[in-house]
């Protein structure tokens, strides 16, 4: 695990100091030891210390990406040079990012961060490790572009790192300073501020979730470990925030959806699977994921079926099972956890939770819905939730193609907002809601009072200002989407309207810089290169020359 102290003045490469948490190692040597070897304590860290050299072309884009070493700096390329297979346009593409962080332990796969300006933002490429090959990154696969810049969110960073900032208001994704300050996940994210521990010779206080409430003994493991097909934070929370011994309830709602329900389909989360599990409804709460999981510990190739077995016969106790029970397979995960292709991660396979006496043989994802499919959404676990949280769920389905939830999503918002809910979420989804609608006045109160609670808030801005120009008020649109370019020059929909207009008043020279900004970050978008290429954008023509 490494400690990123500063960022070099030119390069923006980590420099690195002691691990902070080898401390520990006067007393707890023997557990320091193994943990330092898990996927977690090597969940990220400086790229060059990380760098899978490699590369791939990518059919579908033609596109050829390649990481590599330079210099002593780390660096992805892509190049495109000759035609299109998706398309019949001549459009070369070149460029290189330096590449900062690498995430991921390289136990399932690898991924990079790079620094465009002062956003941080994560490389659409994947090492997948099972498969040792490069290929684009989840949900990119069949993508003929190269992927828009990929914001990096503390909340997502908080997974793979220690010590995670929250980012600035004005981007998701910038920082005052580095995203994070200590590279894997370090002692203190299950273990807490061992200050007050160190200064009392290890005698001070410090968290042992195994000495927690139920509650808060498992959410030490699922801060990182339970996704869900939505997930909706409490006013005002960050799962950055989240600090051992803590409630995750407190921090966040995780829905999945009914025909979901009994789990098993992402590699990144399985307890909503577990849950259902007869293991799991036949012990309550005294079954944890450490029953069966050394944190501290991954056991190795020749140790994993014995050492998973033990666990089994543990409560599955009698000499008939022990020995009588399929003496020719030892591996008790083959018949009852046996690996899925999950839905979450390409080239990967994982271990399906539900622990049933006789699995499917029917892959867990090809059982799922399509999200844009009708569906009920259900908590995950016993966690409180009003119509704040089940309204924003059903909003975000709503984003994700979902139309008939749009209703249930504004009826309960509207509840929420009457009962006093007043936090940005509420009203930039009841504003989108009611755009949808068509109910032009009630969406611009909403994303008014969005912006009362958070200046910033993009989507607001951005809505607002299409309203605006609607209606004819371009200089308010102008204001509102420069507010949005000047916060975060990565938002693609605001810099081209906000160039579309600028182009349409009669300031080209304007437009064009935007859509140049615009092309640092996303430099494959479609929709930019045909507005540059030819003045046409949404539907709608005017001449940059």
């Amino acid at each position: 695990m490494i400690v990123s102290a500063q960022v070099e003045a030119q390069s923006g490469a980590p420099a690195n100091s002691p691990n902070p948490d080898a401390i520990c190692m006067g007393c707890h040597r023997g557990i320091y030891e193994k943990y330092e070897r898990t996927p977690m304590a090597r969940g990220s860290g400086p790229a060059v210390e990380g760098l899978l050299q490699g590369g791939f072309l990518h059919a579908a884009s033609g596109i050829r990406f390649e990481v590599f070493l330079q210099d002593g700096k780390a660096w992805m390329s892509y190049n495109r040079n000759s035609v299109s297979e998706s398309s019949n346009e001549l459009i070369a593409l070149h460029g290189e990012k330096q590449l900062i962080y690498f995430i991921g332990s390289g136990h399932r796969g690898r991924t990079y961060l790079y620094q465009e300006s002062s956003e941080w933002f994560e490389a659409p490429i994947n090492y997948y490790s099972k498969r040792r090959l490069w290929d684009m990154a989840p949900n990119y696969g069949a993508s003929k572009t190269m992927p828009a810049a990929l914001p990096v969110d503390s909340n997502c960073l908080h997974c793979h790192a220690t010590a995670v900032q929250t980012a600035l208001p004005d981007a998701r994704n910038k920082y005052d300073g580095l995203p994070f300050q200590q590279g894997g996940i370090g002692c203190s994210a299950c273990h807490g501020d061992s200050s007050k521990h160190l200064a009392e010779q290890g005698r001070g206080p410090i968290v042992n979730p195994a000495k927690l409430s139920p509650a808060r003994r498992d959410s030490t493991c699922l801060q990182c470990h339970l996704e869900g097909d939505v997930a909706i934070y409490r006013s005002g929370k960050s799962l950055a925030q989240f600090r051992a011994g803590d409630d995750l309830a407190d921090y966040a709602v995780y829905f999945v959806k009914t025909s979901a329900e009994s789990g098993g389909g992402r590699a990144s989360s399985q307890y909503e699977a577990l849950l259902h599990s007869a293991c799991k409804v036949a012990s309550g709460d005294k079954l944890t994921c450490t029953t069966c999981h050394d944190p501290h510990n991954s056991p190795n190739a020749e140790e994993r079926v014995n050492y998973y077995r033990s666990k089994c016969l543990a409560c599955h106790t009698g000499s008939q099972m022990a020995t009588g029970h399929h003496p020719e397979q030892q591996d008790c995960a083959v018949c009852h956890m046996p690996t899925r292709e999950p839905t979450d991660i390409s080239h990967e396979q994982a271990t399906d939770h539900n622990i049933q006496r006789h699995p499917s043989t029917t892959s867990s994802a090809l059982r799922l819905k399509n999200l844009g499919e009708a569906d009920e959404l259900l908590r995950v676990g016993n966690v409180p939730a009003g119509d704040r949280e089940f309204g924003l769920a059903y909003a975000e389905l709503v984003e994700r193609g979902d139309r008939k939830a749009g209703e249930k999503a504004l009826s309960l918002l509207r509840k929420a907002e009457k009962d006093g809910a007043n936090d940005v979420q509420v009203h930039t989804q009841l504003g989108v809601l009611e755009q949808m609608s068509g109910d032009k006045v009630k969406a611009r109160k909403e994303y008014g009072d969005a912006l009362v609670v958070n200046p910033y808030e993009s989507t607001a801005l951005g809505n607002l200002a299409v309203l605006d120009a609607a209606s004819g008020r371009t200089a308010d649109a102008i204001n509102l989407l420069q507010r949005v370019v000047d916060a975060d020059p990565s938002q693609m929909a605001a810099g081209l309207n906000l160039a579309f207009i600028e182009c349409k008043v009669g300031d080209k020279k304007k437009a064009l810089e935007i859509l140049a900004g615009l092309s640092r970050f996303n430099p494959d978008d479609p929709t930019l290169r045909k507005f540059l290429a030819s003045g046409t954008y949404g539907g709608e023509h005017c001449d940059l020359r």
